[in-house]
């Protein structure tokens, strides 16, 4: 008995310490719209279920353990056989059936709500944000605007937002917490996703897809303002931030770690990585990463060239290599003939 007081009290210290390194505030359940909030909801609801399989499973164990455990009096006693009984088999299998859909039901209502523009805010129309993804950085492109930000993203609050999420490389996965749930952005398509933000105020956001070694500092901010600070930010940018051209735009493709910048126009007027006949953009150092080819191709068609040349190159080949395979057959019947020869004198 004291030896179990110790352990216990060893666990529970062993646990302040372990919990004294923990965030004292989860985000995820600190809900800033209405997205988060529903996501937080279904969150809280598949705990309520966990806990109490886990409290009752337990509860049964203790019981069991308790109940049947070995004492003095039944020492030589032998328990008759069994065949089972149909009314506890078909407890034990319709309670994990219900508690399935106990979970499913609210899950498949929640996913689906999550792909509309947020309940209350319909009659609003959205503010559209091309997100790009990069490595390892994330590019906002406001259309409506022609602005465009590297790892921040300014929003007004109580309006909805549709982030259309595509990528520049490898897959990532669009993550704000306070705000919504997790989308992938993915090249030569394109994801979306609806998020509204009820108070101003600074939220972060990652990317929680692993694909890399840069990918733990790919952070961004989102910055919620009022509807005045939103457009006088706008205005701003449109007076003092420098044009964003091709080539500068290509530089910010490169796999390296950036801080925040902006710029005037897009880099939708040129390229839109969601679409399948636009251009795309690779740079050399991306070879190292992802095994990219370092080209940049104009349109569709050069896709079709590079391919051409890339087959009539490995034909080239394949007839170099049959040329030599004649020849060393060649050989073989040289010598053949000539084995035969020495033989025959």
């Amino acid at each position: 008995m004291k030896l179990s007081r110790r352990f216990f009290a060893f666990l529970s210290i062993s646990l302040l310490f372990v919990l004294a390194g923990c965030e004292t505030k989860m985000v995820v359940f600190d809900p800033q719209g209405p997205a988060a909030r529903s996501i937080a909801e279904l969150i809280n609801w598949s705990i309520f279920w966990m806990l109490l399989v886990v409290i009752v499973v337990f509860a049964l164990f203790a019981f069991i353990i308790w109940k049947y455990r070995e004492k003095p009096e039944n020492m030589d006693y032998e328990p008759p056989e069994e065949h089972g009984s149909t009314l506890l088999e078909i407890i034990w299998t319709g309670i994990p059936i219900l508690i399935v859909i106990a979970l499913t039901i609210p899950t498949v209502k929640t996913l689906y709500e999550l792909e509309d523009v947020p309940a209350g805010y319909e009659s609003q129309e959205p503010l559209t944000v091309h997100v790009t993804a990069a490595d390892w950085k994330w590019i906002f492109s406001y259309p409506e605007e022609g602005i465009e930000t590297v790892n921040y993203v300014n929003i007004p609050e109580d309006r909805p937002i549709l982030f259309k999420l595509t990528s520049a490389s490898t897959m990532q996965s669009f993550w704000v917490p306070q705000l919504a749930g997790q989308k992938y952005a993915m090249g030569k398509m394109e994801t979306e996703l609806y998020i509204v933000a009820e108070n101003p105020g600074s939220y972060m956001g990652k990317n929680s897809n692993f694909n890399g070694r840069g990918y733990a500092e790919m952070e961004f901010e989102v910055l919620a303002q009022t509807p005045a600070e939103y457009e006088a930010w706008v205005k701003e940018v449109k007076e003092t931030a420098p044009k964003l051209t091709e080539e500068k735009y290509e530089e910010l493709l490169k796999p390296t770690h950036l801080g925040r910048m902006t710029f005037n126009d897009t880099h939708l007027a040129w390229v839109n990585h969601a679409k399948h006949d636009s251009k795309t953009y690779t740079n050399p150092e991306l070879y190292r990463y992802h095994g990219y080819q370092g080209k940049i191709f104009e349109e569709e068609d050069n896709y079709k060239n590079a391919d051409q040349d890339e087959s009539s190159n490995h034909e080239g080949h394949e007839d170099h290599d049959d040329e030599e395979d004649e020849d060393k057959e060649e050989d073989v019947k040289s010598e053949d003939s000539h084995g035969g020869d020495h033989h025959g004198h």
